[in-house]
């Protein structure tokens, strides 16, 4: 009997968001059952690829959707009518990808509760969002969640700017004379452009990058950018968000590039050259696990290559050869 997975809004939810080291392959499974069973797109793809479900009894049994389809297809477990349609920034040159989302509550409740772990209890902190590529458009689900988690904060000087330094700037010193916890979480171009312009010695911000130069500026090295940043900003570290529209769910660094994941969600690497793979090395093409994924795809080859590192981090360390631009991407080393 095929499995299916209990109401949304009730005991799976809990589940996934509860999730102990234990339970996840066998959850992951269930999810795959549910998904292969519920997704077109992606059964044809896993019997095209010989993993149907009684072929697969581990993490590494299951097959993982290349990320290009959200491309091409509508990529949906079930039928409904989606809360939003989330869309990647891309550049005029690419097809950008659609994430049809069922349920807002599960975004919402997945980056709140990763938040948390990562940095604890919002109403501690002033967010400020500094995001002026993103918040050009109205579909980015990285603007949703630093929206989201701007209100929540509660603080009067929580917010969005677009291009205006000098707001920021006198704004950050403010908070810094306050000795007020603050975020600042920024597209990379942007924080670049702006500590060109800006110096500080930030002693109680976190500066929050999330990838992408958009051809705005010269790609620089993932090392490149934190080391100017630490330099005109005087933070010791910069952290670090790994997410995309693809994904439900944010992995983060607190520096050095190294991510963690939050309970529900898994890094595996496969091997370059067979995608089937999962590789025994330490080093390969990055596949991720999001189990907050439920009603589209939970299982995601990326274009990111990568490394693991201890107690289950991952590094990214640069993009496969023919991936496109990603918005949320790290940089290459």
């Amino acid at each position: 009997m095929p499995f299916e997975l209990p109401n949304i809004s009730g005991e799976w939810n809990d589940k996934i968001f509860n999730l102990q080291a234990a339970e996840f392959e066998q959850t992951a499974l269930q999810t795959y059952v549910y998904q292969y069973n519920h997704n077109t797109i992606y059964a044809q793809y896993a019997n095209a690829v010989g993993r149907p479900p009684q072929k697969c009894c581990s993490l590494t049994d299951i097959p993982f959707l290349p990320i290009r389809f959200f491309k091409s297809h509508k990529v949906v477990s079930g039928n409904f009518e989606p809360e939003a349609i989330f869309e990647s920034s891309g550049t005029t040159q690419t097809i950008n990808s659609r994430h049809y989302v069922k349920s807002m509550a599960v975004y919402k409740e997945s980056f709140q509760q990763g938040f948390k772990q990562f940095y604890g209890t919002v109403t501690d902190w002033c967010i400020i969002g500094f995001l002026p590529s993103y918040l050009e458009r109205s579909n980015s689900s990285l603007v949703v969640m630093a929206d989201e988690l701007i209100k929540q904060s509660q603080h009067a000087d929580s917010g969005f700017y677009l291009y205006e330094h000098e707001k920021l700037f006198q704004t950050l010193q403010t908070l810094e004379a306050k000795k007020q916890k603050t975020l600042l979480i920024g597209v990379t171009f942007g924080l670049l452009d702006f500590a060109e312009a800006h110096q500080l010695n930030l002693k109680h911000t976190i500066v929050m990058e999330t990838g992408g130069m958009k051809g705005r500026r010269e790609e620089w090295t993932r090392q490149q950018v934190h080391d100017f940043l630490k330099a005109k900003l005087g933070v010791s570290s910069v952290h670090s968000e790994y997410g995309m529209t693809e994904l439900l769910s944010q992995a983060y660094s607190d520096g050095n590039g190294i991510f963690y994941c939050p309970p529900w969600m898994k890094v595996l690497l496969r091997e370059e050259d067979d995608p089937l793979r999962i590789a025994n090395d330490g080093s390969g093409i990055i596949n991720v696990i999001d189990l907050a994924n439920i009603y589209s795809c939970s299982f995601i080859a990326t274009d990111d290559a990568g490394k693991l590192q201890p107690k289950e981090g991952f590094e990214v360390i640069g993009r496969t050869d023919n991936s496109d631009l990603r918005g949320c991407s790290l940089l290459a080393i």
